[in-house]
């Protein structure tokens, strides 16, 4: 029997109808965190289905959900607002782009505004 059968360390998974699902267990490996300058960041203003609120948005983050989260920590204290960060991407509310990449920068990032 695989991993893939092992239904005990399955906690609180009952049923899946999808051909292709893979049971995700706590503790396998996280994807490793490049380092900033090997980062491919880009900042752009996102308001789609957000109610008409703009929110600036950094995709292409790649590494840990706990670097990510400290990541996003320091973007919205240094911008003195709210957020959040999770799958590979984090928002900052308002329209901050400008301030955003330069702090990325500062901290040795690659990072460049995207669309307008």
């Amino acid at each position: 029997m695989g991993r893939k059968n092992d239904w005990k360390r399955r906690d609180g998974v009952v049923y899946s109808t999808s051909d292709n699902y893979d049971y995700n267990y706590e503790g396998d490996e996280q994807q490793e965190t490049l380092s900033p300058n090997e980062q491919n960041l880009k900042v752009l203003l996102d308001k789609k289905a957000r109610g008409g609120k703009q929110v600036t948005l950094i995709e292409g983050f790649v590494g840990s959900e706990d670097d990510l989260k400290d990541l996003g920590k320091l973007l919205k204290s240094k911008c003195g607002v709210g957020g959040s960060a999770k799958n590979g991407e984090i928002l900052i509310q308002g329209d901050h782009r400008q301030k955003v990449v330069e702090i990325l920068q500062k901290e040795g990032y690659r990072a460049k505004k995207s669309g307008g």
